[in-house]
């Protein structure tokens, strides 16, 4: 008898593991907006195509966005062109009411099969990881100025359904609002706004507007 819990224990977890994971049916919802508000997501002001992200201003017209969860005030446009280095799936924790889902991407010489061949990378508790054996494949400083974890939230169910086909070596563009979220009881996540830092608050928080796989 205890054999069989303990085989239907595993079996539940494993179901559950599957149904979180990358690999699920489940499409995580997109943040619901506040209710009487315009759904609409601007696209931030054009830019020409560039190997590196690009930021602009804010018009005085754009935003913030209101969702149920809290209020995301745009700090600046953004776009980019990156290599999906990883990607990690989260349901739990106060974040994940606004992002379901954090992209690690890399661009630059951080999109070479042999350098990432020599990095093991990886993704949890909304930070991203990388180290090496031996020497560094690309100077420290500049594998920082060329990936960051990105938390993405999505702003329409067609973004989420995009998001979640995204898969690791993928090459994605991605035009939306750097952001800062403000909830009703003050809570405050707050993107960066450069790509030169690492440590807590480096990670960019991303209000994507459009969300495309590159062939």
């Amino acid at each position: 008898m205890a054999l069989r819990k303990l085989a239907l224990a595993g079996l539940l977890l494993g179901t559950l593991g599957w149904w979180f994971s990358p690999y699920s049916p489940r499409t995580p919802d997109a943040p619901a907006q506040a209710a009487g508000t315009d759904p609409s997501c601007p696209l931030p002001p054009g830019v020409v195509s560039s190997d590196i992200p690009l930021q602009t201003g804010v018009p005085r017209e754009v935003g913030p966005f209101r969702l149920e969860a809290g209020a995301l005030t745009p700090l600046a446009g953004f776009r980019i062109e990156a290599r999906v280095l990883r990607r990690e799936d989260y349901s739990i924790g106060r974040e994940a009411a606004f992002s379901p889902t954090d992209l690690a991407l890399g661009w630059n010489r951080m999109r070479e099969d042999e350098v990432l061949a020599r990095l093991d990378i990886s993704q949890s508790s909304r930070w991203y990881r990388y180290r090496w054996q031996g020497s560094p494949p690309l100077p420290p400083r500049e594998i920082v100025r060329s990936s960051a974890n990105m938390h993405m939230i999505p702003s329409t169910p067609a973004v989420a359904r995009a998001l979640r086909g995204v898969r690791r070596d993928d090459t994605v563009r991605i035009d939306g609002w750097l952001v800062q979220v403000d909830a009703p009881d003050g809570w405050r996540w707050r993107s960066s706004l450069t790509r030169d830092d690492s440590g807590n608050g480096a990670c960019e928080l991303v209000y994507v507007c459009a969300l495309q796989v590159v062939p």
